[in-house]
């Protein structure tokens, strides 16, 4: 199905944000600090191929929001099914109104590695499954080129209702959602979690630096390891960056054998 031009407006201002952060979006931005920005960007993507992996390690602030989120006896959960039989039918925030399907996440549930996304699309929001359209082709094509499988990992995605248009998610849908995220991770218990994009880097970590600055270090969640990398959608958009992902993920596969060995 081919986009709308208001999609491909939406797709194209999220890469731009991906890349430069909420800065880009600021009243005071100009053109001459987005160029820089942008020359920024390419010499610190060349740096990073060559730069030590630092380890971050920065406390986990839960908001207001996600201490106020709805209790439930999901909480108390003790599988994935059950925690999923508990939440799929949520209405916690706008998003479940223009729901198709709930989208749990799947894969290994002892998995050592998550891979957490944005939120479903139009096909993910259509079989319940996460990143099983064209950007989740690709994906499953770079877990392949770091030897996993789908099958031996978990993915999930930040909000687990389709936004409309695909838009970005909002905080207050994110924070609502987070409480269901951890609790995934929490039962999955896995050694490593791989962030595709800005917007599963912000709700995991609360980070609001840009794409370019969060590449290539090592930051902790719950004293889980964690990296982010480019959304694989955008990779679509700009084939460009996959060189600059592929140097991500091969650093993430090298942590990754250095925890196992």
């Amino acid at each position: 199905m081919k986009s709308s031009p208001k999609q491909k407006i939406i797709e194209a201002l999220k890469d731009q944000q991906a890349i430069f952060g909420d800065d880009l979006f600021e009243e005071k931005a100009n053109l001459k600090k987005s160029k820089t920005s942008a020359f920024e960007m390419e010499t610190t993507s060349r740096e990073d191929s060559s730069r030590r992996i630092a380890i971050v390690k920065e406390p986990v602030t839960k908001s207001l929001a996600s201490k106020n989120a709805v209790k439930g006896d999901w909480e108390k959960s003790q599988s994935l099914d059950k925690l999923n039989s508990l939440i799929c039918n949520c209405t916690n925030c706008v998003l479940h109104k223009g729901r198709n399907k709930f989208v749990f996440g799947s894969g290994n549930p002892n998995a050592d590695v998550m891979v957490i996304g944005e939120g479903p699309g139009a096909e993910e929001d259509k079989q319940g499954l996460p990143f099983v359209g064209r950007a989740g082709q690709l994906l499953t094509d770079i877990l392949k080129a770091i030897k996993f499988s789908r099958e031996e990992v978990f993915i999930g995605n930040i909000v687990k209702c389709r936004p409309p248009d695909n838009r970005t998610p909002l905080p207050e849908e994110m924070e609502t959602c987070i409480p269901y995220l951890a609790k995934q991770i929490e039962l999955i218990k896995p050694k490593l979690i791989l962030c595709l994009g800005l917007t599963a880097a912000k709700g995991l970590l609360k980070k609001k630096d840009s794409l370019t600055s969060l590449r290539g270090q090592v930051f902790e969640y719950e004293g889980i390891k964690t990296m982010v990398t480019f959304h694989p959608a955008a990779l679509l958009r700009n084939p460009n960056w996959k060189k600059d992902c592929w140097v991500d993920v091969q650093k993430f596969r090298k942590l990754y054998d250095e925890m196992v060995a």
